[in-house]
């Protein structure tokens, strides 16, 4: 008997939602089932702005950037919308992060300009920098909540079949690939399964696959006004300092007006898929206040929305992506891989169809080296 779909996808964020996209371009058959109802914000890919940007430490990734921009305007295209907004990216603090990066664009060939301190305040009044700043142009935001509005229609458009607020209890191995168990008590077999499903894809996958440890942290994110709505929008910003600071163009997250969405990209809380608080903390809230008033002084120093946002995060904070028989694990965490979204779907349906263009530090194998 025949499988009922080529490709089932297990979860509808940004990573399953790329998968079905690129695996219904690719003329299969593809099932994908979101645990939630469309649209909603229990995951890690709601929100309308995330950073997309160039700047890179690492060989591995600096080019995969550049990969994942020409499939956004693929998928712009596609969904006859817009997603990504170009303001510029500064990198700044670390000066051993900065060579790096330095050395990495330089390598790649991507357009950058080195600045001082004093030259990259008078550009971008209202910020303040110390040391050198890198400025690349190919840099700037995503709408997260309209990429994956927009992976779904171009995927439906093709013929894949949306399930939502349908969970995945078990995903077993039979004779004609993979049986899905669903909590309504309906089954579906599929050739094959990509499981891209965040912060539950452990609770999935751990009686059937061995997995690196997986920690789920609660980050927080806040939204300062700038003091002058009219002014040009600031580039998007990464400050090697700290707990890693960033920040960005609020999008529609923060409410009516112009704000910064700030955030850190370490020391988040501990948690689970399922239980998170959901509440800020006031020591952290008051600390990203005091780093408002000293490093952007063009903003008002009391946020006007605040929010909590999940990371999956594997102990390298490399990318996880493998098979194992008919199952493919996609997890591309690490609170980074957003800007990576249409390229981690390429990626996932080359493991599908047996391409082998994956990195191996992303194999499983790799993973679980490490602190062997």
């Amino acid at each position: 008997m025949s499988a009922d779909t080529d490709l089932l996808v297990v979860g509808g964020g940004l990573m399953g939602s790329a998968t079905a996209w690129a695996a219904s371009r690719r003329g299969l058959s593809v099932t994908l089932a979101e645990q939630f109802e469309p649209d909603h914000n229990r995951g890690s890919s709601h929100g309308s702005a995330r950073i997309i940007r160039r700047t890179y430490d690492d060989p591995t990734y600096t080019p995969m950037t550049g990969r994942a921009f020409e499939l956004w305007r693929e998928l712009e295209l596609d969904a006859d919308t817009g997603l990504l907004r170009l303001l510029g990216g500064l990198d700044f603090g670390d000066r051993h992060y900065l060579d790096a990066i330095a050395a990495e664009l330089d390598g790649a060939g991507v357009a950058h300009e080195i600045l001082g301190a004093r030259e990259a305040e008078e550009h971008w009044p209202g910020l303040r920098f110390e040391g050198r700043v890198i400025h690349h142009p190919q840099a700037g935001t995503v709408d997260a909540a309209g990429a994956v509005r927009a992976l779904h229609t171009t995927a439906a458009n093709r013929g894949a079949l949306l399930l939502f607020a349908l969970s995945v209890r078990k995903l077993s191995v039979v004779s004609d690939g993979v049986l899905a168990e669903f909590a309504d008590g309906s089954t579906l077999t599929a050739s094959q399964v990509v499981v891209a499903a965040g912060a539950w894809l452990s609770g999935l996958l751990c009686d059937r696959v061995q997995l690196p440890r997986l920690t789920v942290t609660e980050q927080q994110v806040f939204h300062f006004p700038r003091l002058d709505p009219s002014a040009p929008p600031w580039p998007s910003v990464v400050h090697e300092f700290g707990d890693g600071i960033y920040h960005l163009q609020g999008g529609r997250d923060g409410g009516p007006g112009d704000d910064r969405k700030i955030g850190t990209h370490y020391g988040g809380r501990a948690a689970t898929a399922d239980r998170r608080s959901g509440a800020v903390d006031p020591a952290a809230r008051a600390a990203m206040a005091d780093y408002v008033r000293r490093w952007m002084p063009g903003c008002e120093a009391t946020p006007r929305g605040e929010a909590t946002c999940p990371y999956t995060s594997t102990p390298t904070e490399d990318f996880l992506l493998d098979r194992v028989g008919p199952i493919v694990v996609c997890s591309p965490c690490s609170g980074h891989g957003a800007k990576f979204t249409p390229l981690i779907g390429e990626l996932a349906v080359d493991l599908v169809t047996g391409a082998n263009t994956l990195p191996e530090r992303f194999r499983l194998a790799s993973h679980l080296s490490v602190g062997a």
